[in-house]
């Protein structure tokens, strides 16, 4: 019996992303040693993304037809970065079963492929100084990339505001759903695209998108170039999954992506955009579907349960599974997604909601566990390997 394309683009996606369980964060690179799925530039790439234009790394989303989305940083990007950058990539393009459009993404990945869809990780900031930035690609700066449990992340001032998920869904949209009203339609999507161009129509003159009297030129410029749509569904995707939610303004009521969007969280979307969030639901799983690699740096407990005194919950609240790496004793708060916890090579807790008695703990093969929540709501089922101990309301379980 054939395998379904879906099936076989969620498998290659799930491969290709086993690297990220490496705990290494080494930043060395050469031809012969691959580093969380990373490596020197290919031969067949480096003549025109250069040693002298500072590229020096690789690695790739690989899609159902066998051809590859290429993801090409330059040498200051931390490995770290660049395997944050092809996870967002990656879950994008994992099938979200039932939804409308999104049930079987390869015939958007392999557009991608064979539209020549580049992701450029480049140095710095977005300040015109970077040559790299002319050549064919998407670009994506260095301080543009926050990973999961690092200084930015923990943070969220917005100094350095993570701008992953917008660009890299600007290279999904351009290149794989495809964008009307250009010469010729070279997506996979068009009816998905009408549908994305109806919600941002409706969103400019329902003053939902578009705002502030700062940003008429902006909208004048973003029009001539055809990107209203792109951009309009981008800032949809970033209060959604809660890139907005600890941004301060002297009116608390201002929105998101710098208050150009009415929406600042996902229950926003619902109530103030609801087509929005209808767009969201027809392709956009959820939760994050990738294993979140906790940065070496982070030094304490890590939530994944939304906490308003911790500005990166409103983010972290919406992963599912993680990977400790370095060496410290890092402790992870779980949230009620069925939860996937890999611990690093320090002592590690895994903290719960409820009282002891409320849980079964089940020893699977190897240093593996299985806890569940027999609560309705509460923590779910929450898998374990490589965890030293348990915290519960009113017990501490070593295991």
């Amino acid at each position: 019996m054939a395998i379904k394309k879906s099936y076989i683009a969620a498998m290659i996606i799930t491969s290709l992303l086993v690297g990220c369980n490496s705990s290494s964060t080494s930043t060395s690179t050469s031809s012969t040693v691959t580093v969380v799925g990373i490596s020197s530039v290919p031969k067949a790439l480096s003549d025109k993304y250069t040693k002298a234009l500072r590229f020096d790394r690789y690695t790739a989303v690989i899609t159902p037809n066998g051809q590859a989305i290429h993801i090409i940083a330059q040498d200051q990007l931390s490995n770290n970065q660049i395997v944050r950058a092809r996870s967002v990539l990656a879950h994008y393009l994992t099938n979200y079963t039932s939804s409308k459009y999104g049930s079987d993404k390869s015939s958007v990945a392999n557009k991608m492929a064979g539209n020549g869809a580049t992701l450029l990780l480049l140095n710095g900031s977005d300040d015109g100084k970077n040559p790299a930035a002319e050549l064919d690609g998407q670009p994506l700066y260095q301080n543009e990339i926050q990973v999961e449990g690092d200084e930015w992340y923990i943070k969220q001032d917005y100094k350095h505001r993570d701008a992953t998920f917008e660009e890299i869904l600007h290279l999904v949209h351009d290149t794989g759903i495809g964008v009307d009203q250009n010469e010729g339609f070279i997506g996979s999507l068009p009816a998905y695209q009408s549908d994305i161009r109806s919600a941002q129509v409706g969103a400019m003159t329902g003053r939902i998108w578009g705002l502030g009297n700062d940003n008429k030129d902006w909208i004048v410029e973003l029009t001539a170039e055809n990107s209203l749509s792109q951009e309009y569904f981008a800032a949809a995707i970033d209060s959604y999954y809660g890139l907005w939610g600890a941004w301060k303004q002297k009116d608390l009521n201002s929105g998101g992506m710098w208050g150009i969007y009415l929406a600042k969280t996902r229950a926003d979307i619902k109530t103030k955009d609801p087509l929005g969030a209808a767009l969201i639901g027809d392709f956009f799983h959820p939760y994050l579907t990738y294993n979140a690699r906790i940065d070496e740096s982070f030094d304490g407990t890590f939530s994944l349960r939304y906490n308003e005194l911790k500005p990166y919950t409103n983010h972290s609240r919406y992963l599912k599974d993680v990977s400790l790496t370095g060496n410290k004793n890092t402790n992870v708060v779980v949230n009620e997604l069925d939860n996937n916890i890999t611990g690093n090579s320090g002592s590690n807790t895994v903290i719960f909601s409820g009282d002891v008695g409320n849980y079964t703990i089940t020893k699977l093969s190897g240093n593996s566990y299985l806890v569940e929540d027999h609560r309705d709501s509460g923590d779910g089922k929450v898998t374990l390997q490589k965890i030293e101990s348990l915290k519960f309301n009113d017990a501490i379980e070593k295991l």
